[in-house]
Order: C-alpha cells, then sequence, then structure tokens
C-alpha cells in the first residue's frame, strides 16, 4: 500500500503530504537530470560554454536557499513545499517545448527553485511533526521513495527515449510532478501543532556543528554525483546506456535499503552512524582514485550511495539540540552552506567542457 503506514503515533496526515510531494518533486527533478544533457546537444544545440553556465545556474537556487525564510513571513511552510513541488514539476513540463538557450535557462532555474526549496521545507516539517524516534524513520521511508521514483523515472527514459519526442519525455514526468503538487496544495493541512517559526536569516552560533556537518554533506556529494560518473565515463568508457543500467540497479538497492536507515539511527544513535559514514567515505573514495576494475567501481558507487543516506542523521541530530521554533530558518540556511561546495564542483565540471 502506498505509502507505507506511518510510525505508530504519527500525524497520518503529514506523513502522506510529504509522501505526495517527495514523489512529485522526485519525479520531477530526476527525469530532468535524465533527459537534459542529451536535450541539451540533440535538441536545443547548445555549446559548451552554454551548458557549462546552465548547469552552473543550475545550483544558484541551492545557494539563494536562504530566501525562504521571506516567504515564510507570508505564508505557511506547507504551502511553500507544496508551490514548490508545482514548480519542479512545470519547470520539467515546460523543458521540452522550448529548445534554446534563454528559454532553457529560465525553466531550469524554476524547477531548481521547486526542488531545493521543497527540500528544505521538506526536512523542517519532518522535524516539527515527529518526535526524536519518528524522524528517522520517516526521513528513511522518504529517501526509499527517493529511490523508488527515480528507479520509476530511469525505467520511464530507458523504454521510450526512442519513441517519444523530448517534449512529451520531460512533459510526462513534468505533468505527474505538477498533479502530485497540486493535490499537496489542496490537502486539508489547515491547523498545526508545530511551533510558530523565527524568521531569522543569519546563522546562529549555538548551531554551528549542524553548519560544518552541512559543508562536508556539500562536499561529499559533489564527490558522489559529478566526479564519481565523470570517472566512470572518462576512464572506464561507460556509454550511456551502462550509466543508465548502473543507476537502475543503484536506485533498486537504495530503494530496497534507505527505509532500514531510521532504524539504524535509532539503534545506533546519530555520532556512531556519522562516524561510520565518514569513515565509509575516505574507503571509497580511496578505491576511486586507485581501483581499475569497472566492476569494482560500479560496487563502490552503490555503496557511496547507500552511506550518504547516513546523511539523515545530520537532521536528526539537528532536531536533538534545536528550539523548535528555530527549525525552518535553520534549514534555509543549512540548504544554503551545502550548496557552497557543490556549487564550486559544478563550476569545475562545466569547466571541464
Amino acid at each position: 500500500m502506498f505509502p507505507p503506514k506511518p510510525p505508530q503515533g504519527a500525524d497520518p496526515r503529514m506523513y502522506f503530504f510529504l509522501f505526495l510531494l517527495t514523489l512529485g518533486t522526485t519525479l520531477g527533478y530526476q527525469g530532468w537530470t535524465l533527459l537534459y544533457t542529451n536535450f541539451a546537444v540533440e535538441s536545443a544545440h547548445l555549446s559548451a560554454a552554454d551548458n557549462g553556465l546552465v548547469q552552473s545556474l543550475r545550483e544558484v537556487p541551492g545557494l539563494l536557499g536562504f530566501l525562504i525564510i521571506p516567504l515564510l513571513l507570508v505564508m505557511k511552510e506547507h504551502r511553500v513545499a507544496a508551490v514548490a513541488a508545482l514548480a519542479t514539476g512545470l519547470g520539467t513540463a515546460l523543458t521540452g517545448f522550448f529548445p534554446s538557450f534563454v528559454p532553457v535557462i529560465l525553466t531550469t532555474l524554476l524547477m531548481s527553485f521547486g526542488f531545493h526549496y521543497f527540500e528544505a521545507m521538506n526536512n523542517s516539517l519532518a522535524i516539527q511533526h515527529f518526535d526524536l524516534r519518528q524522524t528517522p524513520i520517516v526521513m528513511g521511508r522518504l529517501r526509499g521513495l527517493v529511490a523508488g521514483g527515480s528507479l520509476m523515472i530511469s525505467v520511464f527514459v530507458f523504454m521510450f527515449s526512442e519513441r517519444l519526442s523530448f517534449v512529451w519525455l520531460f512533459f510526462v514526468p513534468g505533468a505527474v510532478g505538477l498533479l502530485l503538487g497540486f493535490l499537496g496544495l489542496v490537502h486539508p493541512l489547515t491547523g498545526s501543532s508545530a511551533p510558530r517559526q523565527r524568521k531569522r536569516m543569519l546563522p546562529q552560533k549555538r548551531y554551528w556543528l549542524f553548519y560544518v556537518l552541512n559543508l562536508l554533506m556539500g562536499g561529499r556529494r559533489i564527490v558522489f554525483s559529478v566526479f564519481a560518473v565523470f570517472l566512470m565515463v572518462e576512464q572506464f568508457g561507460f556509454s550511456v546506456r551502462s550509466v543508465s543500467l548502473m543507476f537502475m540497479f543503484n536506485y533498486a538497492v537504495n530503494w530496497l535499503f534507505n527505509p532500514m536507515v531510521g532504524k539504524i539511527i535509532n539503534r545506533l544513535g546519530e555520532r556512531r552512524l556519522m562516524t561510520i559514514e565518514y569513515i565509509a567515505a575516505f574507503i571509497i573514495f580511496l578505491g576511486y582514485a586507485t581501483t581499475k576494475n569497472e566492476y569494482l567501481i560500479v560496487l563502490l558507487y552503490v555503496f557511496d550511495s547507500l552511506t550518504f543516506n547516513f546523511s539523515i542523521a545530520v537532521r536528526t541530530f539537528f532536531q536533538k539540540i534545536a528550539f523548535p521554533e528555530d527549525a525552518a530558518p535553520n534549514m534555509a540556511i543549512a540548504q544554503t552552506i551545502n550548496h557552497i561546495p557543490a556549487d564550486g564542483g559544478t563550476h569545475y565540471r562545466s569547466s571541464r567542457r
């Protein structure tokens, strides 16, 4: 049954709301991600410089995550989350209709603002509406849903990329994301037991460790999402089909594993799990640098993806140390901090093209 039953005592309305919008934004964002490079070359005919600029601008909304805070002055958090999901779907759905440089930038920014702002609100709402034992379970299940949705859209692109035009390939996942975003917008979350959020735009000394962990997580993410796949293509000669199959295998493994992460956090605690994550990251990155075996590089990538999901512990750590009214502004600030190293990695990737 979708979604799985909420943890005992959890608010079922907020649980369903987050599942609905997480699936919508995943389909929109992953659909755009899988299709964009081929679309840019084959349909929009962008140059390497144009493409590099688009990819760099795609990360700007993450750096501007702190701008969510003024939005919260005029909108409730769950409304911001639903509008962000709508923006993700709309940006993806429109992309295929406008195969030229400036429209591609505009649709990319619309999609990216939606995705990044939803991510911040998603984490904030989970922390506010679920208790210390429920939150890791809910976040783990949401990560499993992301992997499952990514697998769905990968199979869709794999099956229909030679049968449908880019207009339809972008429109289908975008339209589904739009529909789920609209359902979230009309979802009956009329009241909330969560505390009223402070609208602070500056970091607070109390949460310095949380900020540092987000900075490290951003650096880790760019190695995983950019350099690992670049290594497969550049050094091992993986074809588009090989990379697609690898992604599908990775998503399937994560779909099964990610819901378990919450139970692991509750059993081991955040400190132990984050220690395991960074020890694993050191070993994995060393393997990336030294391995000459294409099968081992795929296994390293999958293991990298599995342990990267231990980053849920950073959010649940924050929940344990934070004042409840500080959740929303600090998740927005963390979004910006997380994208400082990520944006640098994107500029590096663009310069290599």
